[in-house]
């Protein structure tokens, strides 16, 4: 068998982190970037910069930090200890909440470019109907924005699965904890075991291309940008 026990073990957990990592980008996210869509605040290029800061910022510099913040003299350290969870660092849950934030523009930048691209006459129409703005958001914006949700989705979900300096940073190394699969190839080659290696980067780097594929054959922007 080409994959043992820990492999299969690493497999899940990533498929877990990022599909919990991606439907909470999702629901934080897509307010975020109606605000930055439509915003005129003098906050509007701080908030840009903040959400993007993950592009550029070295992993381990946010790992760095996010170990600091959410160990036990660190602010949300001492917040969750004091709501009784203990402290993220090496947890799953510590997981998650790294990958939300280092993913967060791969899931709020297609979601503003989409909702920047709807006219505003047809907000302007909806308001005249006597829509509330919650209606109009969800019978107007969503299904035009759809694919923006598309490319968010696929995106913040890929990204979070090819994650490593982060992920190791926060969650370190425990099997079936906290190891993922970048991580569980790392050791693989460590040991110089690069069959074992080949197996899992090829089946990330086949995973990786079919759902790209995917995004470009069916994603109806990315076909006209093309």
């Amino acid at each position: 068998m080409p994959f043992s026990a820990s492999d299969l073990a690493a497999v899940w957990l990533t498929l877990k982190l990022a599909t919990l990592t991606t439907a909470l980008l999702l629901l934080a996210g897509t307010p975020l970037a109606w605000w930055l869509a439509r915003t005129g605040s003098c906050w509007k290029g701080a908030v840009s910069a903040v959400v993007a800061l993950p592009l550029v910022l070295p992993p381990t510099v946010l790992g760095f930090y996010l170990l600091v913040a959410m160990g036990p003299g660190g602010p949300l350290g001492k917040l969750t200890q004091a709501a009784g969870l203990g402290t993220l660092p090496f947890t799953f849950p510590g997981l998650v909440v790294a990958s939300c934030l280092y993913s967060l523009p791969f899931v709020v930048q297609p979601l503003q470019n989409a909702f920047t691209a709807i006219p505003e006459r047809l907000l302007e129409a909806a308001a005249t109907l006597r829509a509330a703005p919650l209606d109009a958001f969800f019978h107007v914006v969503v299904p035009l924005a759809r694919p923006g949700f598309l490319t968010a989705a696929v995106l913040g979900f890929a990204h979070t699965l090819g994650e490593f300096g982060v992920v190791l940073m926060i969650g370190g190394n425990i099997p079936e904890k906290t190891r993922v699969i970048s991580v569980q190839i790392y050791d693989h080659v460590e040991a110089l075991e690069y069959a074992q290696a080949h197996w899992l980067a090829g089946g990330m780097l086949l995973f990786s291309f079919l759902v790209l594929l995917a995004l470009y054959t069916l994603n109806p922007m990315t076909r006209r940008q093309t």
